[in-house]
C-alpha cells in the first residue's frame, strides 16, 4: 500500500454511453469460467449483482486458526461481503525449495470460516506483497538470487516458481468453481514505480509471466491490480487484468499530526479517470485507506485513530460511493500482529493499523460502528448497484457554494442519491443549508417545513429520493439510511441523522401515519406526501404506516447499536446477497449471526454490559422461543411484531497472575563473552564475495547474514585475531534496518553499542581498545539486532537485497585481515528447526538457539530471579522463563496483554531513555519487540489460542542492556484489556511446538 498519486486529469465520457455488459476479458475469446462475471458497475456471482465491499486482513498476522472465524464474522457484521487478504511467501518457502503451508500457515482453516461467516475472498499472493512485512513478502534468501528483483530476469523469475504452483494451487482448490470463497485474485501487488532506468515501466512481459504462472497452476476467478491510476493494465493492454483497480491513501500516515488534513485531498474526480482508464469494469479501490502503520518512535494508534477515525470515514468513504464504487477495499480492517519478527523494519511489533477491529479484536472503536453504517446502506440499496455518478455541482442542490454535491442517478430506476459535503472538505464549522431535488412529484426544497438542515465538520451526508422500500416510495430523505427491508406487509426503514441536526423525510404512498413513539417529530402533508421533520437527538421516532411500513427515526449514535443480520441459506451458509432474508434489530456490543427453525429465534452475539434486545424485522410473527447465545431468553412481542428482550450481564472476577512477581527463572544467554566458551560448531564467514550483487562487500569475507543462510532475527558474529600491543581502536559499521541495535565487547569487556535510533538503518562508531597482551588471542563478540528485510516497492532499487550484518570494521594497528569471523543466527539459518513456528520466529540469541524460548524447556536448574524487573547490573543478555497458570471462564471474550508499566520509553524521542531491548515469548510464539529506548509500544496483545487459558503458560523473555550500567523493567504485568461475554465459543489452541534437545546447538 502507497499513497495515491495525484489522479490524472481524465477525458470526462458519458457513463449512459457504457451501458452494454461487458461479462468477459475484452481480449479473449473465451471465459474461463462463468460464475464471477461482471458490468460496469458490479460484479455478478451466480447472476447475482454484489457490491464487494470488503476489509482487509491476513492470516498471517493473527496465528490461531481458531480465531479467524471471529475475525470474519465482525467483519460481515459490518456489512460487508468480502475479504482481501495477503499470503507472505517468506513465510512459506523459507528454505528456498520447501514450501510449507500447514498448521499456523495452512490456509484450508481460512478458506472455511470464509466460507462459514459468508464472506468472499479476494486472493493477493504477490509474489511481492509490500504489507509492512519484512522483505515485503520475499523470503530472504532473495538476496542470494542475481539480478533485479521484479523483473524478467530469469533468476528471479525460477525463483519465484515453486511458491507460484504451490499458492496458486491452493487458491485454485478453494475458489469459488471448486465451491470455496475466492471470486478475485490479483497477480503482483503495486507493480508501477521504477527507478527511471528501469525500461519498460512497468514490464508487461513480467506482468504476463505472474499472470501465466497462477493461471498454470489452476486459477480461473477473475485477475484484478491496484494500480497507481497509470491505467498500466487496465483491459485491452498487454498482460491486461480483467478487472482494472487503483489505490489511495489520502491522508497518509503523519500521526503526529492527526488533526490535519492535507489540503486538496479529497478527490472528487474519481469518476472521469475511471472512465477514461476502464469504462467497462466496475470502479474499483482494491485498495483504499482503513487506518495508518506508525514507525518505531512514532506515536502509537491512538493518535493514528484520530487521523483516520469516524470522521475520516464520513468524509472519504461517502466521497467514493459519489463515484458508484462497485469494489471497494479498506486497508487494514483488522491488522493483527507482527510476531516472530515477520515485520519490515518501519514498524514495531503491533499491526494494530489503527483499522476498524483493534490489535486484540475488540470492536470498541467509533470507526467500527460509523464503518457498520455506511456499508448497510450500501448493502441495503438496490439502486445504488447500478447507478450512474452525474456530475458534482456548488450551485445547483444547495444554497450554498460551501457544500458540493455528487448525484447519482438510478439508471434503471427511480431512485436518485445525493452525496452532499463541504467544498472545503477540511472545514470543522457547521453549514446550514436547503437541498434541492427532482422527485417524481417535481422539484422539491428540503426541508418543506421548518428550518434549515445542517452539515457538521467534517462530514459528509447521502440524501435520497424516490427511494424504494418493499413498494413503499421514501419521496426524499435528508437523513441517511442505515438499512430497508420488507418482510412480506411489513416494512421497515431506519435512518439517522447526525445530532443536534434538523431533517425531513417524505413518504408518498404509504396511507396514514401512526407515531408510535414521539421524540418531537412534526407531520405535515406536501405534493401528496406525508412529510415528517424532526431534530436527531434524545428520543427517537417511530413511525407506523397503513401500508405496514415503519420508520425509525435515529441519531447517529443510536444507529450504531443497530444490526443487519443475514439468515443462512439453504445450505446453512451466510452468503453475502442482497436478497438474503435478514434480522434487523437493536442491541449492543456486537451481534454475530442470527437464525430461525419454525417459531424458535436464535441469536449470536458479545455483550459487556447488561443489554437491552429489540429485534425490529425477521423474528417469526408468532415468536415462541427466543435463544441468545444458546440461552433461552424470555421475550414479548408486539402487534408489529417487534420483540424485545434484556440479556444479563453479570461479568466474573477476573484474576490473572501478577508477572512482576512471578516466580522467574534466569541464565545468561550470552555465554559467547566467556573465556571458556567454545565456538567450534559455528559457521565460518569465509566468503570472500558475496552472493548479494545488489551490496558492495567492504570487508575481506562477506559479514551478510543472508549469505550464510541467516535472515532474521538477532545475529551474532565473532571476530578473532592475535594482538601485537598496538591496538588503539576498533571501528565497525552494522547495518540491521531501522531502530536496530548493536553491541559489542572484546573477551568479557564490553567496548560499547549503537543503541539505533527510528532513522538509521545502518550506524558506526569508533571504539578505544585499550592495551591488550601481544602475541594473544582476543575475540570480539557482536550483537546485531536485525528488524526485518527492507520492502522492495520500487522496481529496479533492489532494496530487499540491503544486507544485514557488518558493513565495515577497522582495528587500530591491524589489517582488517588479521581478523577471522564467525556468524550465526537462528540455528540452522534457512534450514529452520522449528518448522510450526515458521522461519522468522527465532534468531540467533544463544538461548534461542538453544529452543528455550519453546514450554517444556528444563527450568528447573535455572537461577531463581526477580525477573526482568529486577534486571542486570552491566551490559549482557539476560534470559528469563517463568510458568504461569491461567484458568478463566469459558463463554467471555477476555484479551490479555503483555505490558510495560512504569517505563521511561519514549514517545517520538529517541534515545532520552536506558537502551535495552525485549524480546517476549509465550508458549513458543516471539509475541513482541520492546525497545525501551526508541518506542513507542508497550503493550503487546497475545491471542487466546496463543495463551491457554486452562492450564499453564511458559512465558521466556530476553532483556539486553545496550548499556555498561545495565538494565531493568520498570514494571511489567498481564492486562486484561476486557471481559465480554461472548457468544463465539471454545478457541483451540494453535497448533505451535514444544521444546527438545536440541543436537549441535552451540
Amino acid at each position: 500500500m502507497r499513497l495515491l498519486r495525484a489522479l490524472l486529469a481524465g477525458l470526462c465520457l458519458n457513463v449512459a454511453a457504457h451501458t452494454a455488459a461487458l461479462r468477459i476479458k475484452p481480449y479473449e475469446s473465451e471465459p474461463l469460467q462463468d460464475i464471477v462475471t461482471w458490468d460496469q458497475h458490479t460484479l455478478m456471482v451466480h447472476g447475482e449483482r454484489i457490491i464487494f465491499y470488503s476489509g482487509s486482513f491476513h492470516p498471517f498476522r493473527l496465528p490461531v486458526p481458531g480465531l479467524w472465524l471471529d475475525v470474519f464474522q465482525k467483519i460481515r457484521s459490518l456489512g460487508y461481503t468480502a475479504v482481501t487478504f495477503y499470503t507472505d511467501w517468506a513465510l512459506l518457502e523459507g528454505d528456498p525449495g520447501t514450501f510449507l503451508a500447514e498448521g499456523i500457515f495452512s490456509l484450508q482453516p481460512f478458506f472455511d470460516a470464509a466460507t462459514e461467516a459468508g464472506i468472499y475472498l479476494l486472493a493477493r499472493p504477490g509474489p511481492y506483497i509490500n504489507a509492512e512485512v519484512s522483505g515485503g513478502g520475499f523470503p530472504g534468501w532473495l538476496q542470494e538470487v542475481p539480478g533485479i528483483l521484479r523483473s524478467t530476469d530469469p533468476a528471479y523469475l525460477n525463483a519465484t516458481q515453486l511458491y507460484a504452483q504451490s499458492i496458486g494451487k491452493i487458491f485454485a482448490n478453494a475458489q469459488i468453481t471448486n465451491g470455496g470463497p475466492i471470486i478475485l485474485m490479483q497477480p503482483e501487488n503495486e507493480y508501477y514505480d521504477c527507478l527511471p532506468s528501469v525500461k519498460p515501466c512497468p514490464n508487461s512481459t513480467y506482468m504476463g509471466f505472474v499472470e501465466k504462472q497462477f493461471r498454470e497452476a489452476g486459477v480461473t476467478v477473475p485477475y484484478i491490480d491496484n494500480d497507481d491510476n497509470d491505467g498500466n493494465f487496465r483491459p485491452g493492454t498487454p498482460a491486461a487484468v480483467d478487472i482494472y483497480g487503483i489505490d489511495s491513501y489520502p491522508l497518509g500516515f503523519d500521526c503526529g499530526n492527526p488533526y490535519q488534513w492535507p489540503a486538496n485531498g479529497l478527490q472528487t474526480d474519481l469518476t472521469s479517470t475511471h472512465l477514461e482508464w476502464s469504462p467497462l469494469t466496475p470502479f474499483a479501490f482494491v485498495e483504499f485507506q482503513g487506518g495508518s502503520f506508525d514507525p518505531w518512535g512514532g506515536y502509537g494508534w491512538q493518535n493514528c485513530l484520530e487521523l483516520t477515525g469516524y470522521e475520516f470515514e464520513r468524509v472519504f468513504y461517502t466521497n467514493n460511493f459519489a463515484s458508484a464504487i462497485g469494489i471497494f477495499n479498506l486497508y487494514m480492517t483488522y491488522g493483527g500482529s507482527n510476531w516472530g519478527n515477520l515485520g519490515h523494519p518501519g514498524g514495531y511489533s503491533s499491526y494494530d493499523y489503527a483499522a476498524a477491529i483493534a490489535e486484540n479484536r475488540m470492536v470498541e472503536r467509533e470507526k467500527y460502528s460509523e464503518a457498520k453504517l455506511l456499508a448497510s446502506f450500501v448493502e441495503s440499496s438496490a439502486a445504488y448497484y447500478t447507478a450512474t455518478p452525474g456530475n458534482l455541482s456548488t450551485t445547483k442542490y444547495t444554497n450554498t457554494q460551501a457544500l458540493s454535491v455528487t448525484p447519482l442517478f438510478g439508471n434503471g430506476s427511480a431512485t436518485n442519491f445525493y452525496i452532499i459535503r463541504h467544498s472545503n472538505y477540511t472545514d470543522q464549522s457547521t453549514t446550514s443549508y436547503k437541498l434541492n431535488v427532482t422527485t417524481s412529484q417535481g422539484q422539491v426544497t428540503i426541508p418543506q417545513l421548518d428550518g434549515q438542515l445542517s452539515l457538521l465538520g467534517r462530514d459528509s451526508v447521502v440524501s435520497v429520493t424516490d427511494f424504494d422500500v418493499g413498494g413503499v416510495n421514501i419521496l426524499y430523505s435528508s437523513a441517511q439510511i442505515f438499512t430497508s427491508k420488507s418482510y412480506g406487509d411489513r416494512k421497515i426503514l431506519v435512518v439517522y441523522g447526525a445530532p443536534g441536526t434538523y431533517q425531513e423525510l417524505a413518504v408518498s404512498n404509504a396511507g396514514n401515519a401512526t407515531i408510535l413513539e414521539d421524540g418531537g417529530v412534526k407531520q405535515s402533508t406536501k405534493q401528496n406526501a406525508t412529510v415528517l421533520n424532526w431534530k436527531a437527538g434524545g428520543q427517537r421516532n417511530v413511525v407506523s404506516f397503513a401500508s405496514g411500513l415503519t420508520l425509525y427515526l435515529l441519531d447517529r449514535n443510536a444507529a450504531y447499536n443497530y444490526w443487519v443480520l443475514k439468515l443462512p441459506n439453504e445450505r446453512g451458509l451466510f452468503a453475502p446477497s442482497l436478497n438474503a432474508t435478514t434480522v434487523v434489530l437493536q442491541a449492543g456490543y456486537l451481534m454475530r449471526n442470527a437464525s430461525v427453525s419454525g417459531t424458535t429465534l436464535n441469536l449470536v452475539g458479545d455483550f459487556n454490559a447488561t443489554t437491552p434486545i429489540e429485534i425490529i424485522g425477521g423474528a417469526p410473527a408468532n415468536l415462541t422461543k427466543l435463544n441468545i447465545n444458546g440461552n433461552s431468553t424470555s421475550f414479548k412481542q408486539d402487534s408489529y411484531g417487534v420483540v424485545t428482550a434484556t440479556v444479563q450481564f453479570n461479568a466474573p472476577n477476573i484474576t490473572v497472575p501478577s508477572l512482576s512477581s512471578a516466580k522467574w527463572k534466569y541464565i545468561d544467554s550470552l555465554p559467547e563473552i566467556q573465556p571458556t566458551y567454545d565456538d567450534s560448531l559455528w559457521p565460518v564467514a569465509n566468503l570472500t564475495s558475496s552472493h548479494n550483487d545488489h551490496a558492495m562487500l567492504r570487508t575481506p569475507v562477506s559479514l551478510f547474514g543472508s549469505d550464510y543462510g541467516f535472515n532474521t532475527g538477532i545475529l551474532v558474529f565473532r571476530g578473532s585475531f592475535t594482538a601485537n600491543g598496538k591496538e588503539s581502536h576498533f571501528f565497525l559499521e552494522t547495518q540491521g534496518g531501522t531502530a536496530f541495535g548493536t553491541s559489542v565487547w572484546i573477551n568479557s569487556t564490553y567496548m560499547g553499542s549503537f543503541i539505533g535510533n527510528p532513522a538509521d538503518e545502518n550506524g558506526n562508531k569508533t571504539y578505544p581498545v585499550s592495551k591488550l597482551k601481544a602475541n594473544e588471542t582476543y575475540v570480539f563478540t557482536i550483537l546485531v539486532d536485525e528488524m526485518g528485510l527492507d520492502e522492495n516497492y520500487v522496481i529496479g532499487q533492489n532494496e530487499m537485497k540491503n544486507p544485514r550484518g557488518i558493513l565495515r570494521y577497522s582495528l587500530g594497528g591491524h589489517s582488517t585481515k588479521d581478523v577471522s569471523w564467525k556468524i550465526t543466527g537462528n540455528l540452522g539459518g534457512q534450514q529452520y528447526l522449528e518448522k510450526a513456528l515458521g522461519p522468522l520466529n527465532e534468531g540467533g540469541l544463544w538461548a534461542e538457539r538453544q529452543g528455550y524460548y519453546l514450554p517444556g524447556t528444563p527450568i528447573s536448574n535455572w537461577t531463581s530471579s526477580g525477573g526482568p524487573t529486577e534486571g542486570i547490573s552491566k551490559a549482557g543478555v539476560a534470559w528469563y522463563a517463568t510458568e504461569i497458570d491461567l484458568d478463566l471462564p469459558s463463554g467471555w471474550d477476555i484479551p490479555i496483554s503483555v505490558t510495560f508499566t512504569n517505563t521511561s520509553s519514549p514517545n517520538g524521542a529517541p534515545n532520552s531513555a536506558p537502551a535495552f531491548r525485549v524480546e517476549i515469548f509465550v508458549n513458543g510464539l516471539q509475541s513482541g519487540k520492546y525497545v525501551n529506548n526508541i518506542g513507542p509500544q508497550t503493550s503487546y496483545p497475545v491471542q487466546q489460542g496463543i495463551w491457554n487459558y486452562h492450564g499453564t503458560n511458559y512465558v521466556a523473555m530476553s532483556l539486553w542492556s545496550l548499556e555498561a550500567s545495565g538494565a531493568k523493567v520498570g514494571g511489567l504485568a498481564l492486562t486484561v484489556n476486557g471481559t465480554i461475554m461472548s457468544g463465539y465459543g471454545d478457541v483451540p489452541m494453535a497448533p505451535l511446538a514444544t521444546y527438545a534437545p536440541r543436537a549441535g546447538a552451540y
